[in-house]
């Protein structure tokens, strides 16, 4: 009777800590995507242009590495703002041109619609649901390293069809992530908040810009 009291005590400790990580992660991520909407509409409002694609990535890495470092302490916190503030930064452009074609305010928004139901949907169906996305994770990996190394190439040759490939690829991958991380945190595999709020913030971003793209070159402004 006493080891079944204990493996219930257990078993009880395991689902407030994983509601606890479950809590933290939405919380972190709600502020960060609105702090990084914040620095988007700062980098639209005074105008600034495209940042280098080596700038873009040193920034994307360098912080990524300290938020990975640091993310047992306070200072993990500052640097996740700081990357999801960098990221904010970049995306400005991005909405500026897109904003600037006849239809741009609705692809802007169809393709902030569909993040939204997709990010909301696929979670939703994790947390119900409580299946084990555990075994994407290798897939996932090796399916986003050949999809950047796609994009690297598709930038530097100038390679439209390529690029709408990738985008595709990246819709699909951030979509599998979403499922995975929020497994990982009901099941226990993910135990800081901040590297899964990091995780779930990296795959609405590049969610969204890749539907931004995909819905941009099918309505025949991209």
């Amino acid at each position: 009777m006493y080891e079944n009291q204990t493996v219930a005590r257990r078993s009880e400790e395991s689902v407030l800590s994983t509601n606890k990580v479950l809590r933290n992660t939405y919380a972190l991520l709600s502020m960060t995507l609105l702090f990084s909407a914040v620095t988007a509409g700062i980098s639209m409002a005074m105008g600034w242009g495209f940042m280098s694609p080596l700038l873009v990535l040193g920034g994307y890495f360098g912080l990524l590495f300290l938020t990975t470092k640091f993310r047992n302490s306070s200072l993990g916190l500052v640097f996740v703002f700081a990357l999801t503030g960098f990221m904010g930064l970049t995306l400005g452009p991005i909405l500026n041109m897109y904003l600037s074609l006849p239809n741009g305010g609705e692809l802007v928004m169809t393709a902030l619609g569909g993040t939204g139901v997709i990010f909301l949907g696929l979670s939703g169906y994790a947390l119900t649901t409580r299946k084990d996305f555990s075994f994407m994770g290798g897939f996932l990996m090796v399916g986003i390293l050949v999809a950047f190394l796609a994009g690297i190439g598709a930038l530097f040759f100038s390679m439209p069809g390529l690029s709408l490939a990738v985008s595709a690829m990246f819709v699909l991958l951030m979509s599998g992530f979403i499922l995975w991380q929020t497994s990982n945190i009901i099941h226990g595999g993910e135990t800081n908040y901040i590297m899964a709020t990091v995780t779930l913030y990296v795959s609405i971003y590049n969610l969204f810009t890749s539907l931004l793209h995909l819905l941009g070159a099918f309505s025949g402004n991209d």
